[in-house]
C-alpha cells in the first residue's frame, strides 16, 4: 500500500506517473476497495496539495524578470481564475489541465480547506470509476 500512496502522489505533483495503472494492479492483487480507493486518494490529494503550495510560493517571484508568466498573462490568468475559480479544481483529476489547475489555486490563493475538499472530491470520484471499472473489466483476468 505504500507504493500506491507514493505513485499515487507522485502522480499528482508535475512528474509523470500512472497512478491508475497501479491502482489496478494493486486491485489484482488484493481487491479490497476501500482500503486501495483510501490510500491511492489520499496520496494523489496530497500531491495536488503540494501543487497548490508551489503555486502559493511561486507568486513571490512575480516581479522577476524570469518568471515564466508576464503581469500581463498573470492577469488574464487571474481573471478566468475569478470567474470561474474554485470550481475548476473538480477538474484536478484529468490529464494535462489538473496539475496547472492546482497550480493556479495556490497562486490566487484560494483557502486551503476550499481546495482540499475539491482536490479530494474529483480525486476520489476518479478512483472510484478506476475501481469499478478494474471490477468490470479485469476480475477475469486477475482471478484466473
Amino acid at each position: 500500500m505504500l507504493s500506491l500512496f507514493l505513485v499515487a502522489l507522485a502522480s499528482a505533483t508535475l512528474l509523470p506517473g500512472g497512478s491508475e495503472v497501479w491502482l489496478a494492479r494493486q486491485w489484482c492483487q488484493d481487491p479490497s476497495w476501500l482500503g486501495l480507493w483510501a490510500v491511492a486518494t489520499a496520496g494523489n490529494s496530497l500531491g495536488s496539495l503540494i501543487n497548490v503550495a508551489l503555486g502559493r510560493y511561486a507568486r513571490h517571484f512575480q516581479a522577476r524578470r524570469w518568471f515564466p508568466v508576464s503581469p500581463r498573462g498573470l492577469a488574464r490568468g487571474e481573471r478566468w481564475y475569478h470567474r470561474y475559480g474554485e470550481w475548476s479544481l473538480l477538474l484536478a483529476w484529468a490529464p494535462v489541465i489538473g496539475d496547472p489547475l492546482t497550480v493556479l489555486a495556490g497562486i490566487f490563493r484560494l483557502a486551503w480547506w476550499r481546495a482540499a475538499a475539491l482536490i479530494v472530491v474529483a480525486k476520489g470520484g476518479r478512483y472510484a470509476v478506476v475501481l469499478w471499472l478494474a471490477e468490470a473489466w479485469l476480475a477475469p483476468l486477475c482471478r484466473a
